[in-house]
């Protein structure tokens, strides 16, 4: 099979997805592919073996059958590039146009849990035009029922770039949140969760979706920031988790209730709050991290699913769900 590997991309990500993207070539060659490397500059221009790339739309990529996208943020994992690869006509890994953006948008994506009945960490959430209009007092108003500590974050991005941990309402808040209104014009702000945070992986093939077991987060730092996710030594992922059998089935459970809910395809990383029997979903990223300490492939690898053939078994899933649809196409 032959295999075209994005990485890069306009996001704060950028150099993030370039070490995932250089893991999935790694790991597609290992499994006997052969390999397009393709590199999106930060202002987002396409570029393959030294040359610029130009798309045509129904053309295909570069001639390869499959299409691997491992890129995080905007500008990658929210939907636009899943447009850009639907108007290619190519198949690729990975949630389509509206999973993609609807699971980016945390917001949005804790309305669809919260209309599901799904458990989930509390938030409230603010618009730069909020904040202007009502000031600091609003703020403090806004998120007074919330559990402290709280965490600001840009509703749109990934990785916890933007996020900020707040001990106290007041002039801490709000920097909190101009700081988070500095990557998106929507902030949330979600409650402080009480028990260890715990990932779960998910894969969908032909023969329908898994949870893998889940993984227990364990971290030096005060919090999961973007530190700790990708420097060397700042998370350990602790198998298995210390919570009980029955727990852990509740995060396999609702990892594939959450996925089936965004109408996610292939894969998925979802994460959760899990004190005692209380199991509460965080959120749910539809291209995890590929690089050598991301606890997506971690999981599966306990799992007995080595790196190599996890990434061979995503490329295939993307191929059969882009020919299930052309022959959906075909007989409509």
């Amino acid at each position: 099979m032959r295999v075209a590997v994005l990485g890069g991309g306009r996001s704060a990500e950028h150099e993030v997805s370039l070490v995932s993207a250089a893991s999935v070539r790694d790991g597609l060659a290992a499994a006997g592919h052969a390999i397009v490397a393709i590199e999106i500059t930060r202002d987002g221009r396409w570029f393959s073996d030294g040359g610029e790339l130009a798309l045509t739309p129904g053309s295909g990529l570069l001639d390869c059958d499959v299409v691997f996208p491992a890129l995080h943020g905007p500008y990658g994992e929210d939907g636009t590039v899943q447009g850009l690869l639907e108007c290619l006509d190519v198949p690729y890994v990975g949630s389509g146009v509206a999973a993609s953006a609807l699971c980016m948008d945390k917001v949005r994506f804790k309305g669809l849990m919260d209309a599901a009945g799904v458990p989930q960490v509390d938030s409230r959430s603010l618009t730069r035009r909020e904040l202007e209009a009502g000031g600091a007092a609003a703020a403090i108003e806004l998120v007074a029922p919330l559990h402290r500590p709280l965490f600001v974050k840009p509703a749109r991005m990934g990785s916890s770039v933007g996020i900020s941990k707040v001990e106290e309402s007041g002039l801490e808040l709000h920097h909190a949140i101009e700081a988070a209104l500095a990557h998106d014009e929507l902030a949330i702000i979600e409650a402080g969760a009480p028990g260890i945070e715990v990932e779960c992986s998910v894969f969908a093939g032909p023969d329908g979706a898994r949870a893998s077991q889940p993984g227990e987060i364990v971290i030096e730092a005060d919090f999961y920031d973007y530190e700790a996710k990708y420097e060397p030594g700042g998370m350990t992922l602790r198998l298995p988790p210390r919570i009980s059998p029955s727990a852990a089935a509740t995060v396999q459970r609702l990892a594939l209730s959450a996925f089936e809910l965004c109408g996610c395809a292939d894969l998925a990383r979802v994460d959760f709050f899990v004190d005692g029997e209380t199991v509460l979903v965080n959120e749910l990223n539809t291209m995890p991290g590929f690089t050598p300490t991301s606890v997506y492939a971690r999981l599966w690898e306990a799992d007995g699913i080595p790196y190599p053939a996890l990434v061979d078994r995503l490329c295939r899933a993307a191929l059969a769900r882009f020919e299930r649809a052309g022959a959906a196409r075909a007989h409509g």
